[in-house]
């Protein structure tokens, strides 16, 4: 066994013989081994005594809405920021009104926008080599169906929105998987044929011409796939219960955009995160991680927990749900949609120990913000304290808490990232820091990641 010759570094013979001399062999492990064989490692882990009925109440809760269900997509940055432009409709209105935005509509250009960033990209970084991290970037990632909230802010005012009876959701819109790969591919192709248009020296009208040309034959895919984007429609709003309140009118995205959210979202918010690496009081610009090219990177304000927290509770009392995004695969019980820390304990179970601490597992990769769910209420004790916080979410309304998830707050404060709440609820400090010029980070940072 292992004659082959190991180099410095390598797991050599003496070096597996002391791993397999320290290996434990009592007939606990033996046991264990053999349950976790025909088990899941989490129902093996739950915490019983953790396993009591959910406290469902708040003290501070915003009103309710239908839940909607993402399918096999990653747009929860679009159902969320739309959850939050429609809950703001309906407080407008002190809920006489409702509204469904199509998110299909929305996707067709966040698509083809995401498609022209890779195509331009690709021809403001031509002179570098393939190897350029830059240039490595936009092949690596042509297009995605993550996203941001500044993807919101920036598509919306560029094309309006639609009602999602005008523009339902189609097979590749709620599975996205196999259209992205093929867009993807004709991307990179293009991104090649651009690159050598560059380097042979061809002018910037022509380079120009091919790309629209490219442009068109992704515009085409993506009418097969998710649909012509509606023009014109007939729309007559209605209640929580659908019934009609008021005439039918005619409307196009941009004055259906006007009815319904009337103001520009650019400039009405900011965007902060808790990053325990980086300094507090401090904005950070992630490069190139926006929807559209003539759109805005995502610009954030890091912050300690707390001060997230009391910006978040000033919107709930206010009635109004925001943007955020959390590392939801930690410690969740599915079942009961139910987020706390000591929801499983992997560490008992396995005999060993989990020790990082938050900014130790953003530096590793091992936490980062995957999911973005829409904040709507916060229960607090009679010190004004938060204890416990809950989402709407948009994976179906049998989720979970009817399609809600309930987190302690000690979960919020380790794997809750971004919140995106309006500037009002700011105080004059934060004001201040969130307009400092922002520090730029690549967008390969583990914290920067797209939610899905």
């Amino acid at each position: 066994m292992m004659l082959a010759q190991t180099n410095p570094g390598g797991i050599s013979a003496n070096m597996l013989q002391q791993i397999e001399k320290s290996q434990k062999s009592s007939k606990a492990d033996k046991a264990i081994f053999n349950a976790i064989a025909s088990n899941s490692i989490d129902d093996l882990a739950k915490n019983f005594a953790n396993q009591g009925t959910v406290d469902t109440y708040f003290s501070n809760e915003t009103p309710s809405q239908n839940i909607h269900d993402q399918q096999s997509s990653g747009r929860c940055w679009m159902f969320t920021g739309m959850n939050v432009l429609r809950a703001d409709f309906a407080k407008q209105h002190n809920d006489t009104l409702a509204v469904e935005f199509s998110h299909a509509y929305l996707f067709f250009y966040d698509q083809l926008e995401k498609a022209n960033l890779m195509l331009q990209g690709v021809i403001d970084n031509a002179k570098k080599p393939m190897e350029d991290p830059t240039v490595q970037f936009f092949f690596k990632n042509p297009i995605s169906d993550g996203g941001t909230f500044c993807g919101i802010a920036d598509l919306t005012e560029k094309y309006g929105l639609v009602p999602m009876n005008v523009q339902p959701e189609t097979y590749s819109s709620d599975n996205t998987k196999i259209m992205d790969r093929l867009v993807s591919s004709k991307l990179r192709e293009y991104g090649l044929e651009l690159r050598r248009m560059v380097a042979s020296g061809k002018s910037k009208n022509a380079i120009k011409e091919r790309k629209t040309e490219m442009l068109a034959d992704i515009y085409h895919l993506l009418t097969l796939t998710i649909g012509e984007p509606a023009k014109e429609f007939t729309y007559t709003f209605t209640d929580k219960n659908g019934k009609a309140v008021g005439e039918a009118h005619k409307y196009t995205p941009q004055t259906f955009y006007e009815a319904t959210v009337g103001k520009k979202l650019n400039g009405t918010f900011i965007m902060v995160m808790n990053d325990p690496r980086r300094p507090y009081y401090k904005t950070f610009e992630v490069e190139y991680d926006r929807h559209t090219y003539d759109g805005h990177n995502w610009t954030y304000l890091n912050l300690p927990m707390e001060e997230i927290a009391k910006l978040a509770i000033a919107s709930i009392k206010d009635g109004h749900k925001m943007y955020s995004s959390y590392d939801v695969g930690k410690q969740l019980d599915r079942k009961r949609g139910y987020m706390d820390v000591d929801n499983f304990d992997y560490a008992t179970l396995m005999g060993t120990t989990f020790n990082m601490n938050k900014a130790d597992r953003i530096s590793t990769f091992d936490s980062g913000s995957t999911h973005a769910m829409t904040l709507t209420a916060v229960d607090m004790d009679k010190n004004g304290s938060p204890k416990k916080w809950k989402v709407e979410n948009s994976w179906g309304p049998t989720y979970g808490q009817k399609g809600c998830l309930i987190m302690t707050n000690n979960w919020f404060n380790e794997y809750m990232f971004r919140l995106v709440v309006n500037k009002k609820y700011a105080t004059q400090k934060i004001l201040d820091a969130a307009s400092q010029k922002p520090t730029m980070v690549t967008p390969d940072d583990p914290l920067f990641l797209e939610d899905n």
